[in-house]
């Protein structure tokens, strides 16, 4: 059963190393995913699974590495680095490289300093959103109390700076996801998010969110509460940071 979830968006710039000089411009995002983070951790969840945008639909399981030589920066990372020892995989070191977003994720729960049980799910930007929520439920069942870290952005269109330049349409697709983020949209909150329209705009969450949709379940407004702790365009890329529990 989801029992709590943390909502974040995964740029590399997340990571003050990664940032350099630019990092305290992301500090208050910083101190937001580390605020729903704590709210997952203080439901004592058995196992927290990160899902994130990647380019294959996959699972990584605890140990797998990652890291942001990509980026220019020699940081490693590993899922469930904060475990305690013999915990990890021990085949790990063969295991194929997280992608981006899931290795922002394994620093956020580093960060957090999680060291129970964990595992990753890289879901593609062409996943329908039946599939999504079929992924959400099984999420829901792999243990007792399960605890999501999901990562993602809404448009990277929302300027004449941002990667996909300015779309008109994207100010108001981040405005309902902030909505859904809090289920009082009244339009069917993250399960009903358009994927093709959420494709064009650039939203790299849309498949996470509806994974988080189907682990939910349709009586998650009575069960869950929500809370939407940052909501801003830095770069001109929609990032959204919420807590449920």
């Amino acid at each position: 059963m989801l029992v709590a979830a943390a909502v974040c968006p995964c740029p590399p710039l997340l990571v003050p190393e990664v940032a350099s000089g630019a990092a305290p411009e992301l500090d208050e995002l910083r101190a937001a995913c580390d605020a729903a983070l704590r709210t997952v951790l203080a439901a004592g969840p058995q196992l927290i699974v990160a899902v994130g945008p990647g380019a294959r639909h996959e699972t990584f399981e605890q140990g797998a590495p990652g890291g942001f030589q990509p980026f220019g920066v020699d940081l490693p990372v590993r899922l469930g680095a904060g475990a305690a020892a013999g915990q990890a995989d021990p085949g790990s070191d063969a295991a194929e490289a997280l992608p981006p977003s899931l290795a922002v994720g394994a620093w956020l729960l580093e960060r957090a300093g999680w060291a129970g049980a964990v595992r990753a799910l890289a879901v593609p930007d062409y996943l329908e959103p039946r599939v999504c929520a079929e992924n959400g439920l099984h999420l829901a069942d792999s243990a007792e109390r399960v605890g999501l870290l999901v990562l993602g952005e809404g448009s990277a269109r929302r300027s004449v700076k941002a990667p996909g330049y300015l779309d008109e349409r994207a100010e108001g697709f981040d405005a309902r996801i902030a909505r859904s983020l809090t289920r009082t949209d009244p339009d069917g909150g993250l399960a009903s998010l358009d994927d093709e329209l959420a494709f064009e705009l650039m939203a790299s969450g849309r498949a996470p969110w509806q994974v988080l949709a189907g682990a939910a379940g349709p009586d998650d407004a009575g069960r869950l509460k929500a809370e939407l702790l940052y909501e801003a365009a830095p770069y001109g890329v929609g990032y959204f940071v919420a807590a449920w529990s």
